[in-house]
Formats: structure tokens, sequence, C-alpha cells
């Protein structure tokens, strides 16, 4: 067999593998043409670019765009990692201490679902909903989530620089960062109205659960009857967070679900001890509420022990496990989806509020002058009140 010819059956066989492993990962199904009718047509289309291409292609940057298109037909937290991303997963090596509080999907180019509370990207002005054309000079509109996530961090001190869009692409804003450390402070508390407490949970953390535990009793020594629970631009944060700020307010039922391809959905239930917190709850969400925060809102919404106030949530609710590839690449792809208590799917699909409410829009740089949302569920509250 000729060079050229192996070199033909590598990029034919390179993708066919990475469908037989995904296939195998996916209830051990078959990759045959019988079962992928499409594999057959997608060997056409590789043959025909590297023999009638006006050019000779080069063949190693059509396979990777190839590899990096299959995984764009799936969530936005699914890609396909380098070996050098490979890698730092297997050796769980740390990620730097330094960060701009910003959590990330995709959306065309990489977008902003939330900011978090006085971080660096907050007091720039940065939204939900905001397009991050570049991150330094690299443009995202190739770049994953995982690999634009990394970027971001680094060591506290040091800048970043980021070509935000809002609205208009012909008028892009740059903001130059600061990063800093991640605070390990969650949940911040205080009385809004007579008997009525709120609960700012900020992130969801391996300690959310105990901070707002002590923010209720104390809420509570105040005279807080009724709680206001704000998870907007909530994201990111352990799933497991999220199940436990959720067992502080439900005494019994069903918290969520845990689905993956090919086993029955286990259920994550209550259990003795659970409920420590009984005020009647009303839960703030927005299109930043996301992850771990999703899930609180969910459990709650599906226990009956509060009302969700605001916009929809975004949906993301998986997580994600490293398949290696042959040649040394990866799999980022997400293998397990939460599910509402009754049942319903969380992830991709997201939570519709009890109450809808939009978050006002503000020009780039500006902070809102009104709280709708907060100011919907302080006058349900009082109506509740003097019902």
């Amino acid at each position: 067999m000729s060079p050229s010819a192996r070199r033909l059956v590598l990029w034919i066989s390179a993708p066919l593998l990475t469908f037989t492993l995904v296939g195998s990962l996916l209830n051990k199904v078959t990759a045959d043409q019988d079962t992928y009718p499409h594999l057959s047509v997608f060997q056409d289309v590789v043959r025909h670019i590297s023999s009638n291409y006006v050019e000779k292609a080069d063949m190693d940057k059509v396979m990777a765009g190839a590899m990096h298109g299959l995984v764009e037909g799936l969530d936005p937290d699914s890609a396909i990692l380098t070996a050098e991303q490979v890698k730092q997963v297997e050796t769980s090596a740390a990620l730097p201490t330094g960060d701009i509080g910003l959590d990330l999907t995709r959306q065309y180019y990489l977008r902003v679902i939330a900011s978090r509370d006085n971080s660096p990207a907050a007091r720039a002005g940065i939204r939900t909903g905001d397009y991050v054309r570049l991150i330094g000079d690299t443009p995202t509109r190739d770049m994953s989530v995982f690999e634009g996530m990394r970027r971001l961090r680094g060591a506290p001190g040091t800048k970043i620089s980021l070509t935000i869009i809002r609205g208009s692409t012909q008028d892009p804003h740059i903001v130059e960062l600061t990063r800093e450390a991640t605070p390990t402070v969650d949940v911040t508390s205080k009385i809004v109205a007579p008997g009525i407490g709120y609960v700012r949970v900020a992130a969801v953390g391996p300690r959310t659960a105990d901070q707002a535990k002590a923010q209720v009793a104390e809420l509570t020594k105040n005279g807080a009857t009724k709680l206001i629970v704000d998870v907007r631009r909530a994201s990111g944060g352990s799933l497991d967070g999220g199940l436990a700020l959720a067992r502080l307010f439900v005494a019994k039922g069903t918290l969520a679900s845990r689905e993956t391809r090919g086993s029955q959905p286990v259920v994550v239930a209550a259990a003795t001890g659970d409920g420590a917190v009984t005020q009647p709850t009303t839960v703030l969400i927005d299109n930043g509420t996301s992850g771990a925060a999703e899930l609180f809102a969910s459990a709650l919404l599906g226990n009956s022990r509060a009302d969700l106030i605001g916009e929809h949530t975004i949906g993301r609710a998986g997580t994600q496990k490293l398949v290696r590839l042959p040649d040394g690449t990866g799999l980022w792809l997400t293998s397990t989806r939460f599910l509402t208590p009754s049942g319903t799917p969380l992830h991709e699909k997201g939570l519709e509020p009890t109450v809808p409410v939009n978050e006002p829009d503000v020009e780039f740089g500006q902070s809102p002058t009104t709280d709708p949302i907060l100011d919907k569920a302080l006058e349900r509250l009082e109506v509740k009140k003097a019902a």
C-alpha cells in the first residue's frame, strides 16, 4: 500500500473509530452501516475531499473540524479535548486560583451564563446573555466551554482581556479584567420587610448549605417568618451541593433523579433529618440560574416548597466524563443528566417560573435601577400575609 493510500485509510478510519467508541459508550450499539448509514456518506465526503477538492486539502485540519462538528451537535458542555487537556483531566491538575467570576456556555460564540456577585466581570458590567467574542486575541467561535473556562483562570493579580458583544456586533466592548481569588462566602442575608428574610446565594459550593442554614437561623432570630431565596445568576458549582441545599428545605419526597443512558433513573430522595428550614419560601430565578442552583429550585418547586418567580432557567444539569481516543485526544461527554422530581428532563430544558417576570435590560456598563423580580416576590408575600 502506498504512503498516500495509508494516509487516506487513516483519515477515514479515525472518525470511524470515534463513532465506534461513542456507539459503544451509548449502550454499546454496533457501528455498522445498517445502524449508522451516515457513516457511508461520511466516508464518501472524505474520499471526495481527498480526491476532488481544488487543492490538496490539509486532512488533519479537515478531520479536526469533523470531530468538533460531531460534538457541536450535542449539548454545549460536551467537547473534543486536546491531548494536553486530556492529561490535565487525567492528572486532576488543579486550576489556577485566580478567576474573573464568569460562567460560560456556547451559542455560536461563548456566551455568558452569569457573572458572580461583585466579581471583576460583574463590576465591569458583563451580564447574562452577553457574548464573549475574543478571549485575549483568540476568537471563541470554535472554542469549547471547557477550553474557554480554563482560559479565564490564572494567578490572582494577572490580567485578561475580553471582547464582549451585547446587541449589535458592530459595537463590541473590550474590557481588561484582573483575576481575583474566588470568594469563600457564598451566602448572605438581610431582612427586607417586616417578617420577610432575604437569602442571597451567589454560588453553590461544598459549604453553601451550612452557610445558608446559619443565615436562616440568624434571620429567624430577627423575626423572619417567610423567606425569599435568590439564586439568580448562581451558576455552576457542585450539583451535589445544590441537592444538599435543597435538603435544608425539603423534609420528604424526591429531590431529583440521575439518568444515565441504558440505565433506570436513580432517585435522590430526602432523608431523615432533612427539612430543617420550615418557613414558607419563594425562590427567585433567571436565565443565569444554572446547574446546582437549578437543582435546588427544581427540588423545592417539585415538592411544593416554593414558587419560582423570574425568568426561565438555562437547563444545565448534567455531568461529564472523559473518553480517551486512540490518538491521545479525548471526548468530554455529558454522560449523566438530572431530572426534576416529577421525572421530566431538567438538563437542556430548564425550569419555567411560577410567576414570569423579566429582568430589566440595561446598556453595557450600567446597573439596573429597579428589581422587578424581587418586587413581585415581596408583593406576593405581602398579599398572602394580608389574606
